[in-house]
């Protein structure tokens, strides 16, 4: 049995009854005609795998999920596409990475055992850390991003940084990794799984040897790597792996986290990040802890939770115009819905809503200021 056989029959793609209805729902199905999750199974089931991963088809989908929740068969469109990418890439077919493939080149120059790195350089003297803890705080590449899109006015560090002060209150110290990579999310769903089994070992070694018992992540990313992919890859490592916002409703409920009112009613609408949501089945924890805050309200748009659309873009491997129009239509409907802010959860959300923003073709329709869950809800403590 050939890889693309194997991969078919693995993820239900044959079970497709080719009905339509992803096509119905997928984002870059409806900007982009030529383009289908039933076409891409079409062409699988009946081509040879050498004509198939060179198609180009393999990399437009974002792997969102959002097929999955309308497919009558539970076909799994999006884990399809992730192992036929890594089939493609072991016959040397690579996608066209935004951004020249920078961000790719950083995460397999994280994959060398013996790289040292500035990685805590961003910690203020008012966050408290602990050398050893029963919680780590798995911080992901927000350091990085801070500085590669600053151009975007984009401040990831905040978040993170914002992030251990809402553990702090809490009564949390969190051990922090001197030495931590990139969690190797990108790669792996861009069909490298080689560097990102490196990386992923590599985290492991450095987390087990921290003592923790227990791994709080606030990217959705993140989360769903090391929950998910780093035991699918590697096996059961033996830490759990909690997300953030879960943490916080917990606090919440038990009066330990409060929060300042706005002085005036503000209106919010929320973006449900794809790996939080569909992936992680995380709806309501971040919608409680908005809630939480006197004198806002919650707007939600027409297609939000299990139904919200993605960002547009994926693993830095697909933007182009299509993603530039799934982005300015949901920022339209961010901006219909009347709120003084579109909040995100995921930092890959918000910078690329901001770039999309940034365009100069960009209607005023399509505009709307866009913050942080993690550093609003910092921004709020009493």
């Amino acid at each position: 049995m050939n890889i693309l056989t194997e991969t078919i029959k693995k993820t239900n793609v044959y079970f497709c009854l080719d009905c339509g209805k992803c096509t119905s729902i997928c984002p870059v199905a409806l900007r982009n005609p030529e383009y289908s999750p039933r076409k891409v199974i079409n062409a699988a089931v009946h081509s040879t795998p050498e004509e198939f991963f060179k198609s180009e088809l393999l990399w437009e989908c974002l792997t969102c999920k959002t097929c999955k929740e309308r497919c009558p068969s539970d076909v799994y469109f999006s884990g399809f596409i992730r192992d036929v990418r890594s089939a493609a890439m072991e016959k040397e077919k690579k996608p066209e990475c935004s951004h020249s493939g920078t961000l790719q080149t950083l995460m397999r120059i994280m994959t060398k055992p013996a790289l040292s790195q500035n990685r805590l350089g961003w910690v203020t003297p008012n966050l408290k850390t602990s050398k050893e803890n029963d919680y780590l705080y798995f911080v992901g590449c927000s350091p990085y991003l801070d500085a590669y899109f600053e151009y975007l006015d984009i401040d990831t560090i905040h978040s993170s940084r914002s992030a251990i002060k809402l553990l702090n209150r809490i009564g949390i110290e969190p051990t922090l990794l001197e030495n931590e990579r990139c969690c190797g999310h990108d790669l792996l769903w861009t069909g490298d799984v080689e560097n990102f089994k490196k990386l992923a070992e590599l985290n492991i070694e450095e987390i087990k040897k921290s003592g923790c018992k227990k791994i709080v992540v606030s990217c959705p990313e993140c989360y769903n790597t090391l929950k998910v992919d780093y035991p699918k890859y590697l096996g059961d490592f033996g830490i759990e792996v909690i997300h953030i916002t879960k943490l916080l409703v917990e606090n919440l409920e038990n009066d330990k986290l409060k929060f300042r009112n706005f002085k005036q009613k503000i209106e919010v609408t929320f973006q449900d990040p794809c790996r939080l949501g569909r992936y992680s089945g995380i709806y309501e924890e971040p919608r409680k802890l908005l809630e939480a805050i006197g004198k806002l309200e919650i707007i939600e748009m027409p297609r939000s939770r299990k139904g919200s659309i993605c960002c547009g873009t994926s693993a830095w491997a697909n933007c182009n115009m299509v993603s530039k129009q799934i982005q300015t239509d949901r920022l339209k409907e961010a901006k219909s819905t009347d709120a003084d802010l579109l909040v995100t959860a995921c930092s890959k959300c918000q910078i690329h809503f901001k770039c999309a923003m940034n365009d100069e073709n960009t209607p005023e329709s399509a505009k709307i200021k866009n913050v942080d869950l993690i550093s609003l809800l910092a921004d709020r403590l009493k």
